[in-house]
């Protein structure tokens, strides 16, 4: 592709044509299967449905909201009347 810059003008077309003809092929190429015959579902996270992530989330979320209220609780920013 660099050999001879000086001699650019050898009749054969533009520098950006023969990168182009380079590339075509590669273009053309169908993506490869993943290795091992392993499917990756992007519907499917660690093998749950969607409501059940929701509840994997909403439980993380009730939690970490009650232990932040402990906390507050025990350095005494917040009391309880």
């Amino acid at each position: 592709m660099f050999d001879d810059l000086r001699k650019s003008d050898d009749g054969k077309g533009s520098f950006f044509e023969d990168e182009q003809n380079e590339l075509e092929p590669l273009l053309e190429k169908k993506p490869e299967k993943p290795a091992l015959g392993i499917k990756i579902d992007s519907s499917k996270f660690l093998g749950m449905n969607a409501f059940q992530r929701f509840v994997i989330s909403a439980l993380l979320f009730v939690v970490v909201c009650v232990l932040g209220i402990m906390f507050l609780m025990i350095t005494g920013s917040i009391q309880i009347m």
